[in-house]
């Protein structure tokens, strides 16, 4: 199934289910969806957003909501962070599974075969070889290292 759909049927479940804090968080899903559909349409992409950035806003919103929850943990508001984790656990469900280390570094190598790196000013074809591919499956912050020292030895 197509990943708005699932987003709208988990909407319309949640609704069934009065979950509100669920819903609320369904909706910020849907809005940041729309958001990026509009921005699309305007410069003239009519049929908005594909698949790979709709994972893209996904992963985008997690990063938000671990940055939140690390910051409200440091103040003291563990209620907030909370929240912000178990936001960050309705936006996973909607995500493909993560890949583990040992994924993360044969997806690298293979992507440093694929587009024929040999240096560091090889990283941006790297990391974009990446992305097309493993997008909501990978932190790029912390593989971003791992391509640099790759290519840097």
């Amino acid at each position: 199934m197509e990943l708005r759909a699932r987003v709208n049927a988990a909407v319309k479940q949640a609704m069934r289910d009065k979950a509100t804090h669920r819903l609320s968080t369904l909706r910020l899903i849907n809005a940041a969806i729309k958001d990026r559909d509009i921005a699309a349409r305007g410069e003239g992409n009519e049929q908005g957003v594909g698949e790979p950035e709709v994972l893209a806003i996904l992963g985008k919103m997690v990063k938000q909501r671990r940055e939140s929850a690390k910051t409200y943990e440091e103040g003291g508001r563990l209620d907030l962070a909370e929240r912000e984790l178990a936001e960050i656990e309705i936006i996973r469900e909607f995500l493909p599974k993560a890949l583990n280390d040992a994924e993360v570094e044969a997806a690298v190598d293979a992507a440093i075969a694929e587009v024929g790196a040999d240096s560091i000013r090889d990283m941006g074809k790297v990391m974009g070889a990446l992305k097309a591919k493993y997008t909501g499956q990978m932190d790029f912050g912390a593989v971003g290292g791992k391509v640099k020292e790759k290519l840097s030895s």
